[in-house]
């Protein structure tokens, strides 16, 4: 009886809901509307650019993130330089927008000898104090020394594996997925937590899963551009008659 007594004067304590307190205590009744917002608005997947032609959505407007969609993203290589040289600005750009990378990128090459592995291998600790003044490049002494690092180990794999490109190609999905929306773009995938997990392995570093996946879309391991997008027939097309190195 007095546990029910003390519950029945509690609630006598509990005021009502009125349009008085929903003023005085806004934050705590209408905080869920924005999600609830969120929730409800479709995230838009393909745009169409003033030229009329139709890309996918995160390459907004800037004329450089564009002609980085329409012209290397997703296009298959297999030129070492190139794949060491993404692998590493993938770690560089962790924390930061592509693009901020991107506006960098003729400085990073200009500061790595072009991304010649075997040439940024021979770097020293008076190499990295001289690039961490380097205003032109992400200033941040960790990745710096790990792009070194990871030059050294590039040397290993190559003479291990015959190039960078036929290491990095066993990561190659055996079936392609064809994304239809934004929301069908994953940050990871199986393939990409093996390839990091393995060149952690072997001492690489600023090579996480995110990174992994990231570096597999923009060298054409896969086609992540989205179906609506012109440039996913494109790349279909090129991917169709490369030549996987082995």
């Amino acid at each position: 009886m007095v546990a029910r007594e003390r519950i029945a004067e509690r609630l006598r304590d509990v005021r009502p809901v009125t349009s008085r307190t929903i003023i005085e205590k806004p934050i705590l009744l209408l905080s869920t509307l924005p999600l609830a917002n969120m929730a409800t608005k479709k995230l838009e997947s393909i745009i169409t650019g003033e030229d009329r032609v139709k890309r996918c959505w995160w390459c907004g407007t800037d004329p450089q993130y564009i002609e980085y969609h329409d012209s290397e993203w997703g296009r298959p290589t297999k030129d070492d330089q190139r794949l060491f040289e993404k692998i590493c600005l993938e770690g560089f750009q962790a924390g930061l927008s592509w693009l901020t990378i991107l506006r960098k990128r003729e400085s990073f090459r200009e500061a790595f000898e072009d991304f010649d592995f075997h040439q940024v291998a021979k770097f020293n600790k008076r190499d990295v104090n001289r690039l961490v003044k380097n205003a032109g490049i992400v200033r941040h002494r960790g990745k710096i020394e790990s792009t070194i690092n990871n030059a050294k180990l590039a040397i290993e794999m190559a003479d291990e594996f015959g190039s960078l490109a036929t290491y990095f190609w066993q990561y190659e999905p055996a079936k392609q997925i064809v994304l239809s929306g934004r929301e069908d773009v994953q940050a990871t995938t199986e393939l990409s937590i093996a390839l990091s997990k393995d060149l952690k392995k072997r001492g690489w570093s600023f090579v996480g899963p995110t990174t992994c996946y990231a570096f597999m879309q923009a060298m054409g391991l896969v086609n992540d551009h989205l179906k609506g997008c012109k440039f996913h027939a494109i790349v279909k097309k090129e991917r169709k008659a490369f030549k996987k190195p082995s």
